[in-house]
């Protein structure tokens, strides 16, 4: 975050309800994460962003100008109360919004955009296809065989292969197919005229047949995803030891709705206010019941990411013996890795003396600053321990770094850049970029031995200490 950004932050201190900037401070906490998670998502990704009425307007307008007007999919509204607040002074606050947006909506160039998925057919749907003629065709459902467009060519006879009685279609409209498709059907059986043979034809509609999905809607009901204290109740059965553990959880349902609408089994899922772990929750338990290897990525910066966030997780991998919910009890298996962040690298600090970052983590940070590539403090080669202060090697490049996180050395001449480095560094033969202090020549001569000179910001520093 920007010093001033973050200055801003600090010097205007908390969101509250009171605080007649508090639409500002929410915008400016937002506006930064948008981007971020924008650059984040796939080619063909897409974004759910959960919120209530207070900032919904707000997020509306600010999405348009970060994933542009024409990548708004739809404004869903989520039932999250199954009953009303009595005391409710104007309205009984029922539901929530979740904003979707794509990063690209319709197919552009090489762009393949966002395709949204089916969700699966209910039992209730499905339950209409009660028949069954043991043909092998599958369930079926009576489906009106008139259609109201009237065609002349439609409107004939129909006669009944069992009793010889005429039908005709009811005035003003016509069959839904044409004399000879008419006739194939009844000599296959797929026109029904009821139980006994006798009533008017009907049209046998198979399961099979039919869309192996439902497009989903723009409302979805609390008996459909949960509600919040449906939610409060998953979180109390899992975290049984403790009292309150979370006060407002997402439902897994709902995450899970998202989920089906938009991955496939090998996307990945990323929750940048993970809050109680439900999103984790969600994938996990998807993953067990369509096989599927979806990975999560969460992210929380309050103090509970380990206490509740993560634990919340492990108890839904190796379940909760004391849990009621049979599925938490056995567990859902799969796995995950919990990090924290190190210290932040903070410019202002560092180049006052006050806190200097380790080797590692200074080379992770240029590595990725300078070439968009991440590699872990841990990977990277212990270049303070190195005459050149190789750090990071490709197979036509090297990076070097000349540090220590000490004063008294950055200091002294010996984290400057002289000619028995340059030519140690130079023996490599590949095109080289070096990070330290200051150096002893001209960047031409650098540039003869396919040398850049980065500098690190200790020259600013030395002149703010002394």
């Amino acid at each position: 975050m920007p010093a001033m950004h973050k200055e801003w932050r600090e010097k205007n201190g908390p969101i509250d309800g009171e605080d007649l900037e508090r639409h500002d401070k929410w915008l400016n906490m937002m506006w930064p994460r948008l981007h971020l998670l924008r650059e984040l998502l796939s080619e063909d990704g897409v974004i759910f962003v959960s919120i209530d009425d207070n900032e919904q307007h707000h997020l509306r307008m600010m999405m348009d100008e970060v994933f542009g007007a024409g990548n708004f999919v739809n404004n869903i509204i989520w039932q999250k109360k199954y009953s009303p607040q009595n005391d409710a002074r104007y309205f009984s606050d029922n539901h929530d919004f979740v904003v979707c947006y794509a990063k690209y909506k319709s197919r552009s160039g090489e762009v393949s955009g966002w395709e949204r998925r089916l969700l699966p057919r209910t039992r209730k749907q499905n339950r209409l296809y009660k028949n069954d003629d043991h043909d092998g065709k599958g369930p079926w459902r009576t489906d009106n065989l008139t259609v109201k467009s009237y065609s002349q060519d439609y409107d004939f006879v129909i006669v009944n292969p069992l009793t010889g009685e005429e039908h005709r279609p009811a005035q003003g409209t016509c069959w839904r197919t044409g004399p000879d498709t008419m006739k194939q059907w009844v000599s296959e059986g797929r026109v029904f005229f009821g139980k006994n043979g006798m009533g008017r034809p009907q049209l046998k509609r198979y399961l099979s047949e039919v869309q192996q999905g439902v497009v989903p809607l723009t409302i979805w009901p609390y008996d459909e995803v949960g509600h919040t204290d449906a939610a409060r109740k998953t979180v109390k059965d899992l975290f049984f030891d403790r009292e309150n553990p979370f006060e407002n959880p997402k439902s897994v349902g709902i995450v899970d709705r998202i989920l089906r609408i938009a991955t496939g089994p090998n996307d990945i899922v990323l929750d940048s206010f993970a809050g109680s772990g439900t999103t984790a929750h969600a994938v996990l338990a998807l993953n067990k019941e369509d096989g599927g290897n979806r990975k999560f990525i969460l992210v929380e910066c309050e103090d509970y990411a380990d206490s509740i966030t993560a634990e919340r997780v492990r108890r839904v991998i190796k379940g909760v013996p004391g849990a009621r919910d049979k599925s938490l009890k056995e567990g859902l298996g799969g796995s995950f890795r919990y990090y924290t962040l190190g210290d932040p690298m903070d410019m202002d600090s560092m180049l006052t003396g006050e806190s200097l970052p380790s080797y590692e983590t200074l080379a992770a940070w240029l590595l990725h600053t300078a070439t968009g590539r991440a590699a872990p403090p841990k990977d990277l080669r212990k270049g303070e321990n190195h005459k050149t202060g190789l750090f990071h090697s490709t197979d036509t490049e090297n990076y070097h770094l000349l540090y220590k996180p000490d004063v008294e050395w950055l200091r002294s001449e010996k984290g400057m850049l002289e000619g028995a480095t340059v030519d140690r560094i130079a023996a490599g033969g590949k095109d080289v970029t070096v990070f330290a202090v200051g150096k002893f020549m001209g960047q031409k001569e650098l540039t003869a031995k396919r040398i850049t000179f980065c500098q690190i910001p200790y020259e600013i520093h030395r002149r703010a200490v002394r």
